[in-house]
């Protein structure tokens, strides 16, 4: 195969308008790709990463320098199944001995770009296949050391080029030999991809008994929607089943919309002791990737038929991209939706034993009836508010410990509620996270069913805070001075325990007993609180103070709910109508190239 159209080397073209927009929009799909995690363990996740890095690559490796050179030469990737002989056929389109070919798998353990001496800038540098690195090779034909002609460097790692520059190499089109694509290396069979998705056009090498391999037809496809030239090597053919053998092929072909791709026959034949066919067996191809080669229109045409093709294919797997990252954001949402209600139902019956007179009962109910007493109160209350207020005056100021019971046994019992049903929620929004399989991959083994460490501590901290708020309130609305004797003869514990309880049953739904023992009881704080204040006062103050404590009540469960909230990963809301956009704007690309 020899140049017959040797170009100038690469220099800086101008770039088009056009070619310039589509660059930055392809630069800006590139980075929302790179910037989409999907890292929730939904059914289809696995794959959507894959096609989000496979997508990243190919607009590196393919796409982005394409549009940024489309007048540097063509790439053929010269692919297939393992021992189908593409090394074999590298080497006889060159006519010498420049890649392995054995019986060893894997033969092709690194890719093997050939190129013609005047292109050598164009792959030299980190233009296509960044990732990538350079190392050069020598044909047989190459000017250095006999003992080193036709040499391969021994470069063991797989993110390397191997670059061969060969005169036998047409101007105009590079090859390059990859490793296999269903190779027994996960390694080669990724790197395989990654090539053939970098690929102009790609010369797909099989033999006759296995041209219908699943593996190879699926890439074959793929080929197929990217709308690549194909050119189907079929080698080692038997004699005399040439015309029955490539009949078959070229309908399968034909079936799977390849009905275009160039057919080359290769007959079973023997190798020579350096491992080449005999001269003239592939000359067929050797003409066709000449004429190619020569042609420069026709050279243009490809790349921009592959590359609207390939953007066209892209703008599907960004908008399958976008959906992933949707079905993740409606995962998240979910989880959190589950916590939020877990904790928000929480909240709700800390609020109703505020009203239902629940905390009226047990101590708290002990320690208020051991402060102001029964009946001889009741009486007092009854017949003379002004004498109640005197006694129970005296009373307040002579024995201020009672009250501060009250206080403490009201800090205990909401204190209890309050664990309670955080860990109630806790216990709930777990069994919710494991039944959900995004859920349990954030919990993990970690077991958050119970409340955090310190959550007791922090919760009769913030009762204590609700309880000086509470008594400050009642310093402010006793502001007045004939007010203020009133609330000063009961005392300001008194006067805030006798809140507390009010708090506590305002709207309480008391039944038998408990309307006579802590109903009653109850009355007596209001009364005496409305003796002081009045009806609209008592009132107001004790509606404050009910939400003040629902407030700090929803704080302490929301500090708790962010043990889950903090598993939950970091979303960005715009990205999927984002990646939607972008794929829209792909297709307008390829239609409008």
């Amino acid at each position: 195969m020899t140049s017959r159209n040797e170009q100038d080397p690469p220099h800086d073209s101008q770039t088009a308008p056009p070619a310039l927009a589509a660059v930055t929009l392809l630069e800006k799909v590139r980075g929302d790709l790179a910037g989409t995690a999907l890292p929730l363990a939904l059914p289809d996740a696995e794959q959507a990463r894959r096609d989000v890095a496979g997508a990243v690559a190919q607009l590196d490796d393919y796409i982005l320098p394409r549009y940024r050179s489309l007048d540097a030469p063509l790439l053929a990737v010269v692919g297939g199944s393992t021992g189908a002989g593409k090394s074999t056929l590298v080497n006889a389109l060159v006519g010498h001995p420049v890649t392995r070919s054995g019986a060893i798998r894997p033969t092709t353990r690194q890719p093997i770009l050939l190129h013609h001496p005047s292109e050598a800038a164009w792959f030299e540098g980190q233009r296509v296949l960044p990732n990538l690195g350079r190392i050069r090779g020598y044909a047989a034909s190459s000017p250095v050391p006999a003992s080193r002609a036709g040499a391969i460097p021994d470069a063991r790692a797989m993110s390397s080029l191997v670059l061969v520059a060969d005169p036998a190499v047409p101007a105009g089109i590079a090859v390059l030999d990859a490793p296999d694509v269903d190779s027994i290396s996960d390694d080669n069979r990724k790197l395989a991809g990654q090539l053939l998705a970098a690929a102009d056009l790609w010369i797909f090498v099989t033999t006759a008994n296995r041209y219908a391999d699943a593996v190879p037809w699926k890439l074959l496809l793929d080929a197929a929607s990217r709308d690549i030239m194909v050119a189907v090597v079929l080698d080692r053919v038997p004699p005399g089943a040439e015309t029955e053998v490539s009949e078959d092929l070229r309908g399968l072909l034909d079936r799977e919309g390849l009905g275009a791709a160039q057919l080359f026959i290769i007959p079973e034949t023997s190798l020579d002791p350096l491992g080449m066919l005999p001269a003239g067996t592939v000359l067929p191809l050797q003409t066709w990737l000449g004429e190619l080669a020569a042609d420069a229109a026709g050279r243009s045409e490809i790349a921009r038929r592959t590359l609207n093709g390939t953007v066209r294919a892209m703008a599907g797997r960004v908008a399958a991209v976008a959906q992933a990252a949707r079905e993740q954001q409606a995962a998240a949402d979910a989880l959190e939706a589950a916590a939020a209600a877990a904790y928000r139902d929480a909240a709700g019956r800390i609020l109703d034993a505020t009203k239902d007179g629940a905390l009226l009962r047990g101590e708290v109910l002990a320690r208020w009836q051991d402060f102001v007493g029964t009946g001889e109160f009741f009486r007092a209350l009854e017949q003379n508010v002004g004498r109640f207020r005197d006694r129970l005056g005296a009373f307040f100021r002579g024995e201020p410990a009672p009250a501060v019971r009250v206080e403490a046994a009201i800090e205990t019992g909401l204190q209890a509620v309050i664990i309670d049903e955080a860990a109630t929620a806790a216990e709930d929004t777990d069994q919710r996270w494991r039944s959900d399989p995004a859920g349990r991959q954030l919990l993990g083994t970690d077991d958050l069913s119970g409340t955090t460490q310190g959550f007791e501590d922090r919760t009769a901290t913030e009762i204590r805070a609700w309880q000086e708020a509470l008594m400050e309130l009642i310093r402010t609305e006793g502001q007045g001075k004939r007010t203020q004797a009133r609330w000063l003869s009961f005392g300001i514990n008194g006067l805030g325990a006798a809140l507390m309880i009010v708090v506590f049953s305002m709207t309480a739904g008391l039944t038998g007993l408990e309307v006579g023992v802590a109903g009653g009881t109850a009355v007596v704080g209001q009364r005496l609180l409305e003796a002081v204040f009045g009806e609209d006062a008592v009132r107001r103050m004790a509606e404050k103070a009910r939400e003040d404590l629902h407030a700090r009540c929803q704080r302490l469960l929301q500090d708790e709910r962010q043990k889950f909230l903090s598993r939950l990963p970091a979303r960005n809301e715009a990205a999927p109508q984002a990646l939607a956009a972008h794929a829209d704007a792909l297709v307008r690309l390829a239609d409008n190239a």
